[in-house]
């Protein structure tokens, strides 16, 4: 029997038993349908984080932090109180986020300068705004957003906050735009709010600037909802809010932002990590603080999947069952298969291209079903609740994914059809000749 023949054979064999076989198939199907939802839903999310960070730039700027040989505060896993440290603050930035670390000082800054690889550093100023109003409307709540070196925002509207100007300038982030009165986002450009800030000796200050753009708040946005303002507005909220600190205690930063070159290779980076260490320093790129975002999407997606995977091996006993039945049936039609030349090896071939015809069937169903259910799904989610995340398809589907899946469900059902298979191999064919 040719190749060709078989597989025929194979495929018209499977539906022998109508029934059976359609039960295996939707066992398999809701495996093949998990397995693809969840590694849709792991697609889509990585995918928009990559997007995101792409289109803010800085995947060639480094946070750097000098981290503190202890960390104290209640709740601390320690043996007793810690000694005060004047030079530590609490860091909040990406590079060191709830911890304490070591203040950098412009010296820090002129030595991080003369490290090998660094290009360029630039310190980054923490700022605590009061309130933010527009016409002397409600006055709401907002942080203050820093760009590191190269960085820059997702506008919907309006234009990047120019570092050349002496005109005070922000991005306005959207979810602000209708509450402080503004129809639309293009409406909020060229517009004058105020932005309140306190001083060390208690006493709040306004300052007047102009919106250039309208921000697009995303998951991996490095402002979230906060302003972002240009380095003449920065530096004025910054000495505003340093009114009545020691001279000497003003240019005290938690941390700094460096800039390496976006031709560095991943080892070069790796080794200006080592030298920054070296000098007391901690260095952190936008890639490793979104590794950890991602190693948790990553982790659920896997349990997920191991879910699936317990369906699948559910299912395997399904097609076990189904092949075993089968070869009963037809025991006489093997032995008159074997009698008239057919060798045991293309018997075991046939059984096992029907057992691996059932995982195809039972794994595209559940894979083109998932992919429908999946792009609807997220179609929905977009347009309400995940409305204020644009351009996030929170199910997506690579093609490659899809067909690996098919693929391990076909290897799966094979697998699991070797044991009838080889038992029709091994049937003797005067013996099955006499069966009843």
């Amino acid at each position: 029997m040719r190749t060709v023949d078989l597989i025929g054979t194979a495929v018209a064999n499977t539906f022998r038993s109508k029934t059976r076989t359609i039960l295996t198939i939707l066992a398999i199907f809701v495996g093949a349908f998990t397995l693809t939802l969840t590694n849709g839903l792991g697609t889509g999310i990585n995918a928009y984080i990559d997007d995101t960070v792409s289109s803010v730039g800085a995947s060639d700027t480094m946070t750097v932090t000098k981290t503190a040989d202890t960390v104290g505060g209640l709740g601390a896993a320690t043996s007793g109180p810690k000694e005060y440290d004047p030079d530590a603050v609490a860091a909040t930035g990406a590079g060191a986020p709830g911890s304490t670390v070591v203040a950098l000082t412009p010296t820090d800054l002129d030595e991080l300068g003369r490290i090998d690889g660094v290009l360029d550093v630039q310190a980054v100023k923490s700022i605590s705004t009061d309130y933010i109003e527009a016409g002397g409307g409600t006055k709401y709540v907002v942080g203050v957003g820093g760009l590191i070196s190269g960085q820059s925002v997702t506008l919907l509207d309006g234009a990047q906050p120019d570092d050349d100007t002496e005109t005070l300038q922000l991005v306005l982030p959207t979810s602000y735009v209708e509450p402080l009165g503004f129809g639309s986002d293009a409406d909020a450009v060229g517009q004058t709010v105020t932005v309140a800030i306190t001083d060390a000796q208690r006493t709040q200050h306004t300052v007047d600037a102009t919106v250039v753009g309208v921000a697009e708040e995303s998951l991996a946005s490095p402002t979230g909802a906060s302003i972002v303002p240009n380095a003449a507005l920065t530096d004025l909220l910054y000495e505003t809010q340093n009114i009545g600190v020691p001279s000497d205690q003003v240019e005290r930063y938690a941390q700094a932002s460096i800039r390496f070159g976006a031709d560095a290779t991943d080892e070069q980076v790796t080794a200006l990590k080592d030298r920054l260490a070296d000098a007391g320093y901690t260095g952190t790129t936008v890639a490793d603080q979104l590794g950890t975002i991602k190693t948790v999407i990553d982790g659920i997606v896997l349990v997920l999947n191991a879910f699936a995977i317990i369906a699948l091996l559910a299912a395997s006993f399904g097609i076990v069952n189904t092949l075993l039945m089968s070869v009963q049936e037809r025991t006489r039609e093997i032995g008159l298969m074997k009698a008239m030349g057919m060798g045991s090896g293309k018997v075991f071939g046939l059984f096992s291209l029907e057992a691996a015809f059932i995982g195809f069937l039972g794994s595209a169903i559940g894979v083109g079903i998932a992919v429908l259910a999946g792009t609807g799904i997220s179609a929905a989610l977009s347009g309400s609740l995940l409305a204020d995340l644009p351009g996030l398809d929170l199910i997506a589907f690579d093609p490659v994914s899809l067909g690996i899946i098919v693929l391990v469900v076909m290897v799966i059902a094979f697998l699991a059809g070797t044991l009838p298979a080889a038992r029709a191999a091994k049937a003797d064919p005067v013996e099955s000749l006499r069966y009843e």
